[in-house]
């Protein structure tokens, strides 16, 4: 079985990336539910268990079917490049109730018995008040199992766009779609998942939006109905390296030409990322940091990219040789 995504000339122009903190939480509720999904994030399960265990995520968990529909109120496609959770909850809570009900409806109707459990029977007895519910638990969610890992997780996903982007700049949509997991293909106008379903769906000019997720390993997941933005979700890169420690202190060369702690930060960027990520990666003050990056790009040794509101840090070629250390050549 196969999904489809079919592309106008309007829609190559009209692909565009973005970080959903929303997605995040719904998916990271979902990795509690699913053990396939257990591999790569076990340090954060050991974590969050007890944050965990005082949640009743069974109502979030009767709308994930294994397969099927998911609820498309509960998670809409982030509406910029770089959205807050608050944003994306408020747009949540503002579901009407005759659109939330029969997508209640459909989702329960894909869990054998889900429709006639007192669960479901009261969420369709009142979508309104089913709505504002789902939200709350989704915000304890958020502040319980998300919140506290954010900036990690936001420097993972930043730095997934920024080399998506620029694989996409060198090669175009077939040379992107090619590495964003195995089960795509490209071929002519269409993008081809591979999935347990069928589905074709025509984008209509509205473009693809590209959304990499931390927590949606393995599966690449695409969809939402119209009007929905058509959407990819997809696993981002590096999660392999997500939960471990941070790299070790600058090797000692370094830190007598910079000083240990602008050495330390030169050597924490393996990846692009913002100020704020790096500073939750050293333990160290924002403004701190801030003022070390400055340092170091005044010095040659970082460029800076924009991604919505984020500014993203990267070591330029010298910095990249300075951090490898004498035997790198060898």
């Amino acid at each position: 079985m196969t999904f489809h995504f079919r592309f106008g000339p309007a829609d190559l122009m009209r692909c565009r990336f973005s970080i959903s903190p929303r997605w995040e939480t719904q998916e990271a509720v979902r990795v509690l539910l699913d053990r396939r999904r257990h591999a790569y994030h076990l340090p954060w399960l050991r974590q969050i268990r007890g944050a965990a265990a005082g949640l009743d995520l069974r109502p979030l968990w009767l709308l994930m079917p294994r397969t099927g529909h998911n609820p498309d109120f509960l998670s809409p496609p982030p509406t910029g490049p770089s959205v807050t959770f608050e944003e994306e909850l408020a747009r949540v809570r503002a579901t009407g109730p005759d659109a939330a009900e029969d997508d209640l409806r459909r989702s329960l109707a894909c869990t054998p018995g889900a429709l006639e459990s007192e669960a479901g029977r009261r969420m369709l007895a009142d979508p309104a008040r089913a709505v504002q519910e789902l939200a709350d638990l989704m915000e304890a969610a958020w502040h319980a199992l998300v919140a506290p890992h954010w900036p990690r997780l936001r420097a993972l996903l930043e730095a997934d766009v920024l080399f998506h982007s620029r694989r996409l700049a060198a090669g175009g949509l077939e040379a992107l779609f090619d590495g964003l997991h195995p089960d795509l293909h490209w071929s002519g106008d269409t993008l081809t998942i591979d999935r347990r379903t069928h589905h074709d769906r025509s984008l209509d000019g509205q473009g693809l939006l590209l959304m990499p997720s931390a927590f949606i390993w393995p599966e690449v997941v695409g969809g939402y109905d119209p009007p929905w933005q058509p959407t990819l979700a997809y696993p981002a890169r590096g999660i392999g390296a997500l939960w471990t420690a941070s790299a070790g202190p600058a090797p000692q060369a370094l830190a007598r030409l910079l000083g240990r702690a602008r050495a330390d930060v030169l050597c924490a960027l393996t990846d692009p990322a913002s100020t704020t990520a790096l500073a939750h990666r050293l333990s160290l003050a924002p403004s701190t940091v801030s003022s070390h990056l400055k340092a170091l790009q005044a010095a040659g040794l970082l460029v800076t990219s924009r991604h919505g509101h984020q500014v993203l840090y990267e070591r330029t070629p010298l910095a990249i040789a300075l951090t490898a250390g004498p035997d790198a050549g060898a």
